[in-house]
């Protein structure tokens, strides 16, 4: 009897073990993201990003969900919001708690911002769990840029690691007056080709928007907050003050040069990229300032139809709004973290997914030219395209996209280059907390809309502005923040030594 009893306890607990041992294996398939499914209840992941929805939206996202389904027992919705309303929507979204996996955001998009308010999640350990090729993709620098206060927010594109700087001009001009885009170096050189246009070109504007100026700031300054920025090249960790800096006082003066001189658009206080490409397709305009990149001006003709080329005036340059230019954060009120990790390492490491996301379907939206190189299907162009791209800089691994036929076939070779050649500010990795000082923060951007369009544009002469500008600013607590940046970047200085 004893005998027996012992024999039913050993095949009870031989059972326990085998139960202890299935679910284990569960456990270890539900974090597998190298290709196996998934052992988890399925699960839809939002992704919410600033693109205006296309009329086959539905038609990606079903076959994207297919493939998601194989991987990691996944659907996805994609919500895209137009750039117009994105501030409002979001920002109700955010208020409201709505659930939400995946959120596109920038340095300049409220990246910091959002951090503050608790809005994203801390990756560190989702990504060693459930996305382990994302660092070894992204490398360390990128990773590094994009963290705040020490700690991984979001994950930004492996793209261009840096800025370029320059102009995209209408290439049936530049070929009609035979302009030598390959000697551009200088501003004095594109001065020449604005001259000519406007001579001989009546209804033709050499230059839309003051976007450049924005451009030219980039180019020449890691920006951290209220014009006070660290100078590129500098070996010295402290800010100063661009309203006070002869070189920003020197281009400005040449913008209002420009203006004068009749090379901008009557809407120069409004008007942006978009509204420049849009009028060089119509014949309306020659140039738009652009953040350049290897072929850039070949991407923009592909999605505006018109074309381009573009022309550099700054040597590449890499800051910390640089690595968080472009970002998905996985929001607070995401169900399933862990699935939207998965996602995202499927982003940075399988280009089947990443070229649906980026192309839609093979056949309907792209043919295959060759096993990289795509083009439009018969009878289908820039106009008439069923999914244009929403933004391939938005997401993942830009260097596991589709080339077009008219692309540069080693454009990939010249984006590593690219990376390689771009000097990096001495802060890269500083975020500024404007916590401490958000109500002088407030003021000073309010002073910074009275005084920074105008002076933009080169309407007026940027030294009876700027004078005011500072009086204006002092008044509203500059000096406040100008201690709270060097008491912030003096911190930082420690943390890297």
């Amino acid at each position: 009897m004893k005998k027996a009893h012992y024999l039913v306890l050993m095949i009870m607990l031989c059972g326990m073990l085998a139960l202890t041992g299935c679910s284990k294996g569960g456990t270890e398939n539900a974090t597998d993201t190298g290709g196996k499914q998934a052992q988890t209840e399925p699960y839809k992941i939002t992704l919410v990003y600033p693109a205006t929805a296309p009329k086959d939206l539905q038609l990606v996202q079903e076959e994207m969900s297919k493939y998601l389904t194989e991987k990691i027992n996944a659907t996805i919705e994609l919500k895209p919001i137009e750039w117009a309303s994105w501030d409002d929507k979001t920002n109700l979204m955010k208020i409201s708690n709505e659930p939400f996996d995946l959120m596109f955001t920038a340095s300049w998009f409220s990246y910091a911002k959002d951090v503050a308010k608790g809005q994203y999640l801390d990756l560190d350990e989702l990504m060693a769990q459930h996305g382990k090729d994302i660092p070894g993709i992204l490398g360390e620098d990128f990773i590094k840029g994009s963290r705040i206060g020490g700690k991984l927010y979001a994950l930004p594109t492996k793209k261009e690691f840096g800025q370029g700087f320059g102009f995209l001009l209408d290439k049936k001009l530049v070929d009609k007056y035979k302009f030598d885009v390959n000697g551009v170096k200088t501003l004095e050189d594109m001065e020449a080709m604005f001259q000519t246009i406007k001579d001989n070109e009546p209804g033709v504007i050499p230059i839309v928007s003051s976007k450049f100026t924005n451009i030219w700031d980039a180019a020449n300054y890691d920006s951290i907050v209220a014009n006070l920025s660290i100078p590129r090249g500098s070996t010295e960790l402290k800010a100063v003050d661009t309203l006070e800096d002869p070189k920003f006082i020197e281009f400005y003066k040449r913008m209002h040069q420009w203006n004068q001189n009749g090379w901008f658009d009557k809407d120069i206080l409004t008007s942006d990229a978009d509204q420049g490409m849009n009028m060089i397709k119509a014949g309306k305009a020659f140039a738009v300032a652009q953040s350049l990149k290897p072929g850039k001006d070949k991407e923009m003709s592909i999605t505006s139809g018109v074309e381009v080329v573009q022309v550099e005036t700054a040597e590449p340059f890499t800051t910390t709004g640089d690595a968080q230019g472009a970002m998905l954060g996985i929001s607070r009120t995401s169900k399933d973290p862990a699935r939207a990790m998965m996602f995202l390492n499927l982003l940075y490491s399988d280009p089947k997914l990443l070229n649906m996301l980026y192309w839609g379907i093979e056949g309907k939206h792209y043919v295959k030219k060759s096993d990289n190189v795509i083009d439009y299907p018969e009878g289908v162009n820039a106009d008439t395209q069923g999914y244009p791209n929403p933004g391939g800089w938005m997401f993942g691994n830009q260097f596991n996209s589709y080339l077009w036929v008219n692309e540069d076939p080693n454009k990939w070779e010249e984006f590593k280059k690219f990376n390689e050649r771009a000097e990096h500010s001495i802060a890269l990795g500083f975020a500024f907390d404007q916590e401490p000082v958000k109500s002088e923060m407030a003021s000073i951007a309010n002073v910074e809309k009275e005084f920074g369009a105008t002076l933009k544009s080169g309407a007026v002469d940027p030294e009876k502005i700027i004078a005011k500008w500072k009086e204006k600013r002092k008044s509203a607590g500059f000096d406040k923040v100008k201690a709270e940046v060097e008491k912030q970047l003096a911190a930082w200085a420690e943390t890297q030594k």
